[in-house]
């Protein structure tokens, strides 16, 4: 295989409150570690896109605890962080007729976290600060 090819693991995830929860225990039950994710959303269920150590072997024990999980190969490109970086992978891409279907970030400036689209911003952020939990503030991206 490539090495430039990155096995991704589409991890399928109920469209319901703590579903994400349920699923990301049985990650760390199995001892999985994930190294970037995305989590995308249609009306039925969620999609938790993500990059882990041992692939095969996380999914061989996402498949024994009953959880859907299917591989997909990806790329990952190396891009600065300043304005305007997309542009030259996205363009050199778009030049030669290759499509870019979706793509998510894998790190930041200082700091390392999960975005998530949530239907209550204001709810969800009392919710995580009487947790406990830091928050990524905007000036922090």
């Amino acid at each position: 295989m490539n090495a430039n090819i990155i096995t991704q693991l589409s991890i399928f995830v109920n469209n319901a409150p703590g579903s994400l929860a349920k699923t990301a225990k049985v990650l760390e039950e199995c001892g999985i570690n994930m190294k970037a994710c995305n989590l995308a959303e249609s009306t039925e269920f969620g999609i938790l896109r993500a990059i882990v150590d041992n692939p095969d072997e996380a999914i061989a024990k996402l498949q024994a605890k009953n959880i859907i999980v299917k591989k997909t190969d990806i790329i990952g490109v190396r891009i600065a962080d300043v304005p305007g970086a997309l542009f030259g992978a996205s363009q050199a891409l778009g030049v030669a007729g290759i499509n870019i279907e979706y793509g998510y970030a894998f790190t930041g400036k200082n700091v390392q976290g999960l975005f998530m689209r949530v239907d209550s911003p204001e709810k969800a952020i009392d919710a995580l600060t009487k947790a406990g939990l830091e928050l990524v503030k905007a000036a922090e991206i």
